[in-house]
């Protein structure tokens, strides 16, 4: 790994780059972000290697350079080798870490997977503006009760970083989710479409909060948000490929089945989206998760190209 070197010197002693990041950055190339939670908590090894490899692949396919992010052995690790993707991928003591447990797992030498917040704050502190997932976090359903509402809504507030997903999660609650954007000041932005899209499916019932054409559009978005000193991030919808949705009727049906499986088993916190999603896919019949595959590997294509117009731009 190659020291970092930041504006505030502190960070090197938390901080690793992997050399083709940090020559990227150093050289004001195009860089994405991509999160390890989908790795060791997403889905098995070694079908957990190869998507992380092969959406890499496709990052660097359209002109940017990945950073796949996480913290092993406490270190902050943007962009992994091939050891340490394989210990992410197989090692059980690597848990789920959201940016409240960055301090924790930082100071205590342990390993974390980084979910959509804590990526964003990691990806920040190391200077990448673009970030590619597969779907944000948001407001649960039933949150009146329970106040289960993702960490990722209030980095998306805070944190100058671009989240390119297909929407939020379909297991969440949609409409409180982009009310609270809203209350936050976070631009919900969908590429293309006038529909927010919903994770599995390219429409939600929702509309389309803002919109943009093109990549080169998002870019100047970008541009425009930070250079005016409107701090937080920006998050940047992007519909699954029609070839490769899931009808929102028939897949409500399916998450239905596993809220109703989930509340049986008296899950909370942390634990309810894995699981949800595991469910999911085996209502499916693997279906879904063919699907989660495919619009995490749009997602990363079209944050490429955000990332190359957004260095483009100076």
């Amino acid at each position: 790994m190659t020291p970092f070197a930041p504006s505030r010197p502190e960070l090197a002693a938390y901080l690793d780059l992997h050399p083709e990041v940090a020559t990227a950055l150093h050289g004001g190339r195009a860089v994405v972000a991509l999160e390890s939670t989908i790795i060791s908590h997403g889905m098995p090894f070694p079908q957990n290697v190869e998507m992380a490899r092969g959406v890499e692949a496709v990052v660097r396919a359209h002109g940017a350079v990945p950073a796949t992010i996480a913290v092993l052995g406490g270190r902050l690790k943007v962009g992994l080798n091939e050891a340490e993707l394989h210990q992410l991928a197989t090692d059980r003591a690597v848990e789920k870490i959201s940016t409240r447990d960055l301090p924790v797992t930082v100071a205590l030498g342990k390993h974390g997977a980084t979910t959509v917040a804590s990526t964003m704050r990691i990806a920040a502190l190391a200077g990448i503006r673009v970030f590619a997932t597969g779907g944000t976090g948001g407001v649960h359903r039933g949150a009146g009760q329970t106040m289960d509402i993702s960490a990722d809504l209030l980095e998306l507030a805070r944190t100058d970083v671009c989240v390119v997903s297909a929407g939020v999660k379909s297991i969440l609650d949609i409409g409180l989710t982009l009310e609270v954007l809203e209350t936050q000041g976070v631009p919900a932005i969908t590429l293309g479409s006038d529909e927010f899209p919903a994770f599995y499916s390219r429409r939600s019932g929702f509309a389309a909060p803002l919109t943009v054409q093109t990549a080169d559009e998002a870019a100047r978005v970008l541009q425009a948000k930070w250079t005016l000193g409107l701090s937080g991030g920006v998050l940047l919808a992007n519909p699954i490929p029609q070839t490769d949705e899931i009808p929102a009727d028939e897949i409500g049906a399916h998450i239905e089945q596993a809220l109703k499986d989930m509340d049986a088993l008296g899950l909370s916190g942390k634990a309810t989206t894995p699981y949800l999603l595991g469910r999911v896919v085996e209502l499916t019949g693997g279906r879904s998760l063919e699907a989660n595959i495919a619009l995490v590997r749009h997602n990363a294509a079209v944050a490429a190209q955000v990332a190359v117009a957004y260095a483009a731009l100076g």
